[in-house]
């Protein structure tokens, strides 16, 4: 990934978050020379490991669970985006040197694939990743709701997987720091103004930069 320094994000905090809030990761492989992306949601352990152990499970039918076992792989997390318009910064009225840009937040997760072919532990997994989900609704569902053998059945359709990170995260926050403060905060002001989840959530994150 292109990073120059100042886009550059290395708190872990705010790195694992992202991760968090935004947990459908994109998995990348490469098997026999073909490039394969899965759309998987990931629950990061920073205890596990040097640098960390991603978890989830695929269906048993997605071939990557073979085709990847023991090879690199990449998991990309992608945080709030927006495009950012040129009317926005207040030097658009005096100077007219400005361009649109998109802004974003993403987080590579580098390691190595494999599967967890366990009922046990693909149980163990889902039924805590089905909690932590789950306890945000009122009326929360628990996989233990479900008739026990039917239970059984639907873990015989799917597998475990670990993906071992093999170097620490990278986080790039591209919001607006090649700009003056001033136009930051219009840039800001502008998606603010548009009243849009999306728009409101990077604003946010540039305002924290801001406040930094």
């Amino acid at each position: 990934m292109y990073l120059p320094k100042h886009f550059e994000q290395h708190d872990p905090l705010a790195l694992q978050t992202l991760m968090r809030e935004r947990s459908l990761a994109t998995v990348v492989s490469v098997v026999d020379g073909d490039i394969t992306a899965n759309h998987i949601p990931l629950v990061f352990d920073a205890s596990a490991g040097e640098h960390g152990i991603l978890r989830g499970h695929v269906a048993r039918a997605n071939p990557l669970w073979l085709a990847a076992q023991g090879s690199a792989v990449l998991a990309i997390f992608q945080g709030a985006q927006a495009y950012i318009s040129p009317s926005w910064y207040p030097s658009k009225a005096t100077t007219h040197k400005v361009v649109p840009t998109w802004n974003y937040a993403v987080v590579h997760a580098h390691g190595q694939f494999r599967a967890v072919d366990q009922a046990p532990w693909v149980l163990d997994f889902v039924s805590g990743l089905t909690q932590q989900h789950e306890a945000r609704l009122p009326t929360p569902w628990a996989v233990r709701d479900a008739p026990e053998d039917y239970v059984a059945q639907m873990l015989k359709a799917i597998v475990g997987i670990e993906i071992v990170l093999t170097r620490a995260l990278v986080g790039k926050w591209k919001v607006s720091q090649n700009h003056t403060p001033e136009n930051r905060q219009g840039a800001a002001s502008g998606l603010l103004s548009r009243g849009r989840d999306d728009t409101s959530a990077m604003a946010a994150l540039m305002g924290e930069r801001l406040d930094k």
